[in-house]
């Protein structure tokens, strides 16, 4: 899900790019925190004459539209406030992560409760499993039946499984007449 928002402003300062991805995460966190979603990344990207800045937020109760359009009225006020962003002209696109982002920090295993993951452990290990419970301590993972609790120390990263024929606890199996 993503919004564009066209923001040109032009201003005094410095030209494009003066600032590091670390600034600008630095300057956009404070304004996606206050409306109640995380900041995951902050990607700038030539874009013809203009710059694209890729915002991608997410929460616990992941990203509706309404949110996106709060978080790009507050991030473009927040660029446009600023020199972030120099005097050249930028497209804003606020985005959720998709399900090929990286699982590695303790929020992201506790919003992949009940999915079915490739986990890469620190020794270079991988192991799937469903994410049985996750918290700031450990994650948790259903392997073939077995509960197998990981630190997250013990974990590099994980990535989320597409799964097509998957059935909930309360689809119903079998021929009904």
């Amino acid at each position: 899900m993503s919004v564009h928002a066209d923001s040109g402003r032009a201003q005094g300062g410095r030209g494009p790019g003066h600032q590091t991805r670390a600034a600008l995460l630095r300057l956009l966190e404070p304004v996606i925190v206050e409306t109640g979603l995380d900041l995951e990344d902050v990607l700038v990207t030539p874009a013809g004459k203009r710059r694209q800045v890729r915002v991608i937020v997410d929460g616990d109760d992941g990203v509706s539209l309404d949110d996106v359009a709060t978080v790009s009225q507050a991030v473009s006020a927040a660029l446009d406030g600023s020199d972030a962003m120099g005097s050249g002209p930028y497209v804003l696109e606020v985005t959720s992560p998709g399900v090929d982002r990286p699982l590695t920090q303790p929020r992201h295993w506790r919003r992949a409760s009940g999915r079915l993951v490739r986990a890469t452990l620190s020794g270079g290990e991988e192991i799937t499993g469903r994410v049985k419970t996750a918290d700031d301590e450990a994650v948790v993972l259903d392997t073939d039946g077995r509960e197998r609790r990981l630190g997250h120390d013990e974990l590099t990263r994980g990535l989320v499984q597409v799964e097509f024929n998957r059935r909930g606890a309360d689809d119903s199996v079998g021929d009904e007449d």
